[in-house]
């Protein structure tokens, strides 16, 4: 079996809210394991890329954004830390499920990994936590959302809940037609 400072924690950052509930505990479980914490932030090229035919590689435009966001994320996350937990980062292209399983590849690794809440009609609204805990050959813990989260999706939903219905009643006022009143001026 590895030592602990051979082992890793492996967690997936996206830059969510989740994901930096996820890391804090993972620098948590590191800190009081001694294990080394790999930040992994997995993106898919897509259409901010340069265009064909300009001076800059494809994929570059993007690769930068997901390195200064995850580089963002860790300073914003462990700034204020003692520095007693090694920590270093991941950028790489692909799906991000797939992409934690086969980096946290080995038994004594842990994969950390935030998810959404979960309804009952849908037990896991994750598609990457549900692949994670599918297929990882190592141990995963999920972190659930933090209830702030919760609160604020829930007045989200309510906010536009509320201008959906008052944008339809408006629109609905709108297309009624016009009706011409009673009285006219030949009438008096």
């Amino acid at each position: 079996m590895d030592s602990p400072a051979r082992q890793r924690i492996v967690v997936g950052v996206s830059g969510s809210l989740n994901s930096l509930v996820a890391l804090q505990r993972a620098g948590t479980e590191a800190r009081l394991t001694g294990r080394r914490l790999l930040a992994v932030l997995a993106w898919r090229p897509c259409d901010t890329d340069p265009p064909p035919g300009t001076n800059r590689p494809p994929l570059k435009g993007t690769r930068t954004a997901a390195v200064r966001l995850l580089k963002g994320v860790l300073n914003d996350v462990f700034a204020a830390t003692d520095g007693t937990v090694r920590i270093s980062g991941l950028v790489i292209s692909g799906s991000a499920g797939r992409t934690l399983v086969q980096i946290a590849n080995k038994e004594t690794d842990l994969l950390v990994i935030g998810r959404r809440h979960h309804s009952k009609l849908r037990r896991w609204r994750s598609p990457i936590a549900r692949y994670c805990l599918t297929h990882a050959t190592c141990p995963v813990l999920t972190v659930p959302p933090p209830p702030l989260q919760f609160d604020l999706e829930a007045r989200t939903r309510k906010k536009q809940l509320l201008s959906a219905a008052s944008d339809g009643l408006f629109h609905t006022l709108h297309q009624l037609p016009l009706q011409r009143s009673a009285c006219t001026d030949t009438d008096q």
